[in-house]
């Protein structure tokens, strides 16, 4: 069996996003691109929703820095909203279960990883599939314009550090085994 990997970016106050700020708040760089370059899961098939779909894919378009790589990848998005042919090369559309579909691909041994897609991370989460998380921490906080609040929604999750790195004196990698709970440790069943 394959493993699979939520695989997201965050500011300090977990948020995916903010409004009006620029792609990676504006706080990528060369060795943030370097390492994601040579990733060992920059290979895995990319799982994704709708919504992260239109965003990445409209950035490869305009020839964004960092999303060209993607172009080569094996993609799968999740959507009952997009429809055939999606224009992004490599691009397989399901309009059915995601649980089911990535259970299947694991049991076929595809490596996954996810990008984006917080409602997808969280229902890949919660059904007890995910084998890695990690999080790049960006050094911002967004109170005031920040979109797409990561853990809502999220069940109780124990981590186990296995990896870290920082970035360009600023960004940092997380990396962590997870634990689904039933709720709090010592609590009854």
């Amino acid at each position: 069996m394959s493993e699979l990997m939520i695989d997201v970016i965050t500011s300090l106050d977990g948020f995916g996003a903010a409004e009006g700020w620029p792609g990676f708040w504006g706080l990528e760089g060369p060795e943030y691109f370097d390492w994601m370059a040579q990733d060992s899961h920059a290979q895995d098939t990319v799982l994704m929703g709708a919504r992260t779909y239109t965003l990445m894919s409209g950035f490869a378009a305009a020839g964004e820095e960092g999303t060209g790589a993607l172009d080569a990848l094996d993609k799968v998005v999740f959507s009952s909203s997009l429809t055939e042919p999606l224009a992004w090369p490599n691009t397989r559309l399901v309009d059915g279960d995601a649980v089911r579909t990535v259970t299947e691909l694991k049991e076929q041994g595809v490596p996954m990883r996810t990008l984006g897609s917080l409602s997808l991370c969280r229902s890949l989460l919660t059904a007890g599939l995910v084998d890695r998380y990690r999080v790049v921490v960006f050094p911002v906080v967004t109170g005031a314009t920040g979109q797409d609040r990561i853990y809502d929604g999220w069940p109780d999750v124990r981590l186990e550090l296995v990896d870290h790195k920082v970035f360009d004196g600023r960004l940092q990698l997380l990396e962590y085994l997870p634990t689904v709970l039933d709720g709090p440790p010592g609590t009854p069943d």
